[in-house]
């Protein structure tokens, strides 16, 4: 049987080869679903069949080979499209192109079952089978690479605004507190703006940090020990109200709240939940932080109302460099985040061996929740 035509007639064992495959790479985030494991795999198999079924004369196969190698041509390919979404969706590199590669080794292991002697046309269908996958895998990691580009130059571009308005404020506070007319009651205010400012570019910098060390050294180092998880919330609540004055915050405590925690990683992971909440919030209605523990486990949600957040937007919520869209086609306007806070937050409770999660309806509102263990994963491996 030719391979075209069994690639056709197999279509579903491949793709289920293809699922597990993706299935076992380690992804962050949130559960991929099995839509998007199979992302665009049927299309560029369909692709290649329809390649390898075209006539080719040995000029046109060398020809195929040798141009075009770092570029895409025509329209957009199934193949592009799938590195753009792999790139978003937080695969790396190596994960992409080591999906093409368990793809071919699965598609010529089932056919080579059904194939009792090789000829020279099993061979040239080997050939052309190879060529169009590798024409493929080109698309994709070319796509994803420009989609990575984005990315980046986005950051650089979000990073330098965000920091420009902090520092405007502070250079305007120097120069009017140098004058020889500013008054005491003035100070106070300019003062207070200064510390204001200064508090959003210390978030901004932490989470460059915290960002860096992730990226560099894997996981995100946590020193649990006993601790109040009421006390950590009310410290997170503390340093979101210095950071936005004007919004309101309740907090809430119920259950058992003492367990092992690394205090100064959980108030970071509520200061930005705080914080994000507080730029996305309505004026009317404050944000509210509720903690509820039972014998092992403790749940923290942060709630603020405002414009729900798209479908689309919750699947790539944390991760990096992605900033909140409150909508298909726009981010708040008074986001000031560089989209690193939900990303060091999803961090932190995977590091203390727990979850978050975020849902957002105009009834309900946005709320994430945090799930965390309240005994450490070293106590509970030695039967603590």
């Amino acid at each position: 049987m030719k391979l075209s035509r069994f690639i056709s007639g197999h279509l579903e064992p491949i793709l289920q080869e293809w699922e597990l495959f993706a299935r076992s790479l380690p992804i962050p985030g949130a559960a991929i679903s099995k839509a998007e494991l199979r992302d665009h795999a049927k299309q560029m198999l369909e692709t290649i069949v329809r390649d390898m079924d075209v006539i080719e004369n040995a000029a046109q196969r060398k020809k195929k080979s040798t141009t075009g190698v770092s570029e895409i041509t025509g329209k957009e390919t199934a193949a592009a499209t799938h590195g753009s979404l792999r790139q978003q969706i937080g695969f790396t590199l190596p994960q992409l192109t080591a999906e093409f590669r368990a793809m071919r080794a699965s598609v010529l292991r089932l056919w080579m079952a059904q194939v009792s002697v090789t000829t020279k046309t099993a061979t040239d269908d080997i050939l052309r089978f190879n060529e169009a996958i590798d024409q493929a895998l080109q698309e994709s990691a070319i796509r994803y690479s420009q989609q990575s580009d984005r990315t980046r130059n986005t950051f650089l571009a979000i990073l330098s605004h965000d920091l420009r308005s902090p520092l405007s404020t502070m250079t305007m506070a120097g120069a009017l507190l140098s004058r020889p007319s500013a008054t005491s009651a003035s100070t106070v205010q300019i003062g207070a703006r200064v510390a204001r400012s200064a508090a959003t570019m210390t978030t901004m910098v932490n989470d460059l940090l915290e960002f860096a060390r992730t990226q560099l050294g894997g996981h995100m180092p946590i020193s649990p020990a006993l601790g109040d998880l009421g006390e950590i919330c009310k410290t997170a609540v503390e340093d979101a109200s210095a950071a936005h004055p004007q919004c309101k915050f309740e907090l809430s405590t119920t259950g058992e709240m003492i367990g092992d925690f690394d205090a100064a990683r959980l108030a970071q992971l509520f200061s930005n939940l705080l914080n994000n909440a507080a730029q996305y919030r309505t004026d009317d209605q404050p944000v509210t932080i509720t903690a509820c523990g039972d014998a092992d486990t403790a749940v923290v949600q942060v709630k603020n109302f405002g414009r729900q957040i798209p479908e689309a937007s919750l699947k790539s919520i944390f991760d990096p460099l992605v900033q909140l869209a409150i909508s298909d086609d726009h981010k708040a306007p008074n986001a000031t985040s560089i989209g690193l806070g939900l990303f060091i937050a999803r961090e932190i409770a995977s590091a203390h061996g727990g979850t978050i999660g975020a849902e957002s309806s105009l009834e309900s509102g946005t709320i994430f929740t945090v799930r965390l263990p309240r005994v450490s994963l070293n106590d509970r491996g030695n039967g603590g």
